[in-house]
Formats: C-alpha cells, sequence, structure tokens
C-alpha cells in the first residue's frame, strides 16, 4: 500500500453537483476524508473518466496496453464488451481478457457476449450458447450481459435469446442493446425485453424515442461511427439517461485522447462541466453498479487532476490512490502478453476471387465515413471474358470475406466508397466473427494481401506494386503484443498508405471492418454471401 497523502484543488463533487476549494486525504487506496478549505492552486480535481461501452479488442490492443495508453487521458474505467475475441475464442477469450486486465491498475468491467457468432449467417471461430452465457453471468466479475444484437430474435422471442435474458435476470445484471433504426412496437417489445442501454443511436428523434420508452443512451463517438455531433442535445433534454462511450476505438485515435476529448468538446458547446462530467462517472456507475470512486468519503481513491474545466488537459490520473499517469507519461509498467490464437485456412490463388457474369446490373455495397450502416447501389456493368471486373472510375471494388476457421471458398461481393485507385487492403480485424475481408483494385493484389494475413495468422496489409506492408496481431487475429504506441505509429502509417492509393476514408480499415457486420444494414458481406441486412437474409449479387 502507498504512504497517506493529501491533494488539494477545487473539488468537482459530480454526486453533490457542486464544486468548491478543499483537500482530500487519502490512505490505503480510500478517501478518507474531504475538508472544504481555501488553496493556493486552481488546480482541479475530477472523478476519474469512464468509457461506458467499448470493445478494447478495436483497438488492436491487449487490455494492459490499452489501460496504458488510456490513463494518460484520465480514463480509470471502462464498461467492455469482450464480444470480439469471444467470436474468435469463445469463452477461453473471455478469460485471457479478464486475466490480462488484472495485471495493471486499472478497473475494466467486462460483460457476457450474448450473440456468439451474431447471426447464424456467418461463420464465427466460438459459439457461445445459452449454458455458457449463464456460467459467465454467474461470476462476480462479469458485470453485465453484452449488446443483445439480435434484436428480432428479441422482437420474436427466440427461445435462446430469451433464455440469455432470463439468465441476466436471474442474477440481477443490466443488459446492453443494440438496437440499430428499430422504432414504434418493435422498440417498445425491445425494451420490455429488460434491454436497458444502447449506442446504436444515428438521430435525436431516434434516441428520444427510445428514452420515451425507459432507456438510456450512449453517445457514441469512436473512430468509425461518430455521432457526437448528432446526439450531444441530449445531455440537456435527459442528462441522467446519457452516457459516453467510443465502442471501437482504434490505437492511432487512442494516442491522441478518450472520453476527455468528449468532454472537452461538451463544454466548449456550452454544456454545463458538472452535467458532463456526470455522464462518463457518476452516470455509468450507478447503472451498471461500478466500484469506481465518485470523490466521497469512503470511495476508492479514482481520480484525475486538470488544468481547469475548459481546457481539460490532463495533468495526472489516479485509480485506488496510485499515481498511474503524469504530464503524459504512463507510470503503468507493461506485462508479458500471452498469444491465443485459431487461424486454419490455406493460401488462395485468383481463380479463387473470380466472379462470373449472370446480368450485367449488380448490388453494390456503399460505405459511408464516420457510419457502421451502408447503403445498397444498384450498377450497371460491362463484364469482360465473361467475368464481373472492377470499375475504378465508378469506384466500384472487389470486396472478398474468407473463412479463416476452416477451409472454405471465399464470398465476393463490390463496394464503393473506398476511392482505390491501385493496391488492395486485408484485415482480420472484421467484426464480428473477425474472418479474413479485403478490398482491392486488381485481383491479384487482392490475394496477395490476404495471403500476407494467412502465413502471418492475422493483423491488416496493404500491396501496393512492389509495396508489401503488414501489421501483425497475432492475438485472437485482433491484437497486438506490442507497445501501445508503436502499434498506433505502424497503424496510422498503414492508414496513409491507404489514403496514398486515393482513399476518401479517414479510418478506411475500421470502415472495412464493418463491411462484414451484419447486423447493422443495409448491405453486407458475410463470408456466406451477400447479406441484406434489412430483410435479414442472403441476397443475390444480381437484380432481376
Amino acid at each position: 500500500m502507498h504512504s497517506p497523502f493529501s491533494i488539494s484543488g477545487n473539488i468537482v463533487d459530480v454526486v453533490s453537483e457542486k464544486i468548491f476549494k478543499g483537500k482530500i486525504e487519502i490512505a490505503n487506496g480510500q478517501i478518507i476524508s474531504i475538508k472544504e478549505e481555501r488553496s493556493d492552486t486552481d488546480l482541479y480535481i475530477i472523478p476519474g473518466l469512464i468509457d461506458s461501452h467499448i470493445h478494447i479488442e478495436s483497438s488492436m490492443l491487449v487490455p494492459s496496453e490499452f489501460a496504458r495508453m488510456a490513463v494518460v487521458h484520465g480514463t480509470v474505467a471502462t464498461v467492455s464488451d469482450p464480444h470480439e475475441i469471444a467470436n474468435v475464442l469463445g469463452i477461453d477469450g473471455v478469460n485471457f481478457m479478464i486475466d490480462n486486465g488484472r495485471k495493471v491498475p486499472f478497473k475494466f468491467y467486462f460483460g457476457a457476449p450474448s450473440c456468439v457468432p451474431a447471426t447464424p449467417f456467418e461463420s464465427s471461430g466460438a459459439i457461445l450458447g445459452v449454458e455458457d452465457t449463464e456460467k459467465l453471468l454467474k461470476r462476480e466479475e462479469i458485470r453485465y450481459l453484452s449488446e443483445m444484437m439480435n434484436f428480432p430474435g428479441v422482437i420474436f422471442n427466440n427461445t435462446e435469446v430469451k433464455a440469455k435474458l432470463n439468465a441476466a435476470r436471474k442474477f440481477n445484471k443490466p443488459v446492453d442493446g443494440h438496437a440499430p433504426g428499430l422504432s414504434g412496437g418493435d422498440i417498445q417489445k425491445y425494451i420490455q425485453a429488460g434491454i436497458t442501454t444502447d449506442h446504436e443511436c444515428f438521430t435525436i428523434e431516434e434516441a428520444l424515442e427510445k428514452i420515451k420508452y425507459g432507456m438510456k443512451i450512449q453517445i457514441r463517438e469512436g473512430s468509425a461511427a461518430k455521432n457526437f455531433d448528432s446526439l450531444i442535445p441530449l445531455l440537456r433534454l435527459h442528462p441522467d439517461k446519457i452516457m459516453l462511450c467510443s465502442d471501437d476505438k482504434h490505437p492511432d485515435d487512442l494516442a491522441e485522447g478518450h472520453i476527455n476529448l468528449l468532454v472537452k468538446r461538451a463544454i466548449k458547446l456550452g454544456y454545463e462541466p458538472l452535467t458532463v462530467l456526470r455522464a462518463c462517472t457518476f452516470n455509468p456507475i450507478k447503472h451498471y453498479h461500478l466500484e469506481v470512486g465518485l470523490l466521497q468519503v469512503g470511495d476508492p481513491a479514482d481520480f484525475a487532476i486538470v488544468n481547469d474545466l475548459h481546457d481539460f488537459s490532463i495533468r495526472s490520473t489516479y485509480i485506488n490512490g496510485a499515481m498511474v499517469a503524469e504530464k503524459g507519461k504512463r507510470l503503468i509498467k507493461p506485462v508479458t502478453i500471452a498469444t491465443p490464437n485459431k487461424f486454419l485456412v490455406d493460401r488462395i490463388n485468383k481463380k479463387d476471387i473470380e466472379v462470373k457474369a449472370h446480368g450485367n446490373k449488380i448490388k453494390v455495397i456503399r460505405a459511408m465515413e464516420g457510419h457502421l450502416i451502408t447503403e445498397q447501389m444498384i450498377a450497371e456493368i460491362k463484364p469482360e471474358n465473361g467475368f464481373i471486373q472492377n470499375d475504378l472510375e465508378k469506384d466500384i471494388l472487389k470486396i472478398v470475406v474468407l473463412n479463416r476457421y476452416t477451409k472454405s471458398i471465399p464470398s465476393i461481393g463490390f463496394i464503393t466508397g473506398f476511392g482505390l485507385k491501385s493496391g488492395a487492403i486485408a484485415s482480420t480485424v472484421s467484426h464480428d466473427s473477425h474472418n479474413i475481408i479485403a478490398v482491392g483494385t486488381n485481383d491479384d493484389e487482392i490475394v496477395k494481401a490476404i495471403n500476407l494475413l494467412i502465413e502471418s495468422k492475422g493483423g491488416i496489409s496493404l500491396v501496393n506494386k512492389n509495396k508489401f506492408l503488414h501489421l501483425p496481431l497475432p492475438v485472437a487475429g485482433i491484437m497486438s503484443n506490442e507497445d501501445g504506441y508503436k502499434v498506433a505509429g505502424d497503424y496510422q502509417m498503414l492508414n496513409h498508405e491507404v489514403k496514398s492509393l486515393g482513399s476518401i476514408l479517414q479510418a478506411p480499415y475500421m470502415t472495412l471492418s464493418f463491411m462484414a457486420l451484419l447486423v447493422i444494414p443495409e448491405l453486407k458481406m458475410s463470408d456466406k454471401g451477400l447479406f441484406d441486412g434489412k430483410k435479414f437474409e442472403f441476397t443475390s449479387l444480381y437484380v432481376d
């Protein structure tokens, strides 16, 4: 235990909703007294920040490395859905996240993944049934049932879905939602099933309807999906119903900032600092029953010191009374990282991704900047030698998804929105089953980009003429075992290279990773075929 100490400044009390000058006494990791008194310092002491919904795996870092970067930004805890690694390794993957997270002084609160696989229309590395889910929910360290993506299963009373929801109710644990665009009677039925949050709102009207029927809304600002600007007015309308989250945060973005950036933006827009801070401290703590301090006597000493509440520069971060970051420097030491994985696929060749023409009109996925949703576009094609080819002038490129858990043939479609003029990119970060996904301007380089990942058993890659770039992700094919800032730098370099090939996307690899996410409409790509997310069924590439 650390020696007792005290700290003085402007104390930001989000419980009583007041700010006062005072001194906090800390011993054995807890706050033992708080006294109002004059102080010579103008610094502010705030409760440590909490990300109320995140997939740690999307940072491409294991929990211990994520923590080492996040504490620099005043983050002390996350509500983390280990859904991504569960799709690869099942319960063993969840255990890996918990065990690795325990090795550092950071507060990870993991959920029991509710949808592994996310749908029956894709191939994953594992399946978590009702019995597995109940085993996880029994455990004290599992705090909630993770986002229920199978909203059709909820609405139509699917037996397995009902059993998982009942298990959460049995152990008195909250249930996270995932219901993009759901409204009317459907959203009422979804909420009545016991689902309490949603982070998938794209419009304020959608969020207001969900709040009306009893939900809490997590305002999401991640690397790909950015809903802050649309939803932040909710903070004035329903402050007690709002939390802040990132959902998915890539390593280069995490190096720049975390929830602190959302706090700063909201305050700059004129929102009351206490209200903003409650959304990323008090509200998630009360909703998920977290053992995170709120600057109250008897609380764990979890807090950050900022220069003021407008510039909001993080000076230092404390967890359980221990300083874990100071002046941009992380004080948590690195730990040894294991590399569990599952990868059973052979190299492919160009013939494997040829597409025979059976018509002159095809359905094309339209990827959109800053959104997980896509649109369906109809395009006229001119086959060459009986095969469909890319059309660079129209930005229609081939997209390939290959099952990485067993030998199979690739699934092929077409996509617009990436803007590549040459080369190809591929990734094994491919929500939610994390199969291999690739987009490119020609078959030869698509195959080479995919084979780079097959040889290394996971990562992200880029091929352009004689240039072969690769960021290995040996932990389940979705996370690195390297230092977080090194991963951030390598990832940033790869993103820059993609843009040099003509891509118009801010986060091309993040956008690519969501093109296989079937539970987000409208048109997506599974390893089993082209998928209509509105009808929730496979669809033909060709227009009748």
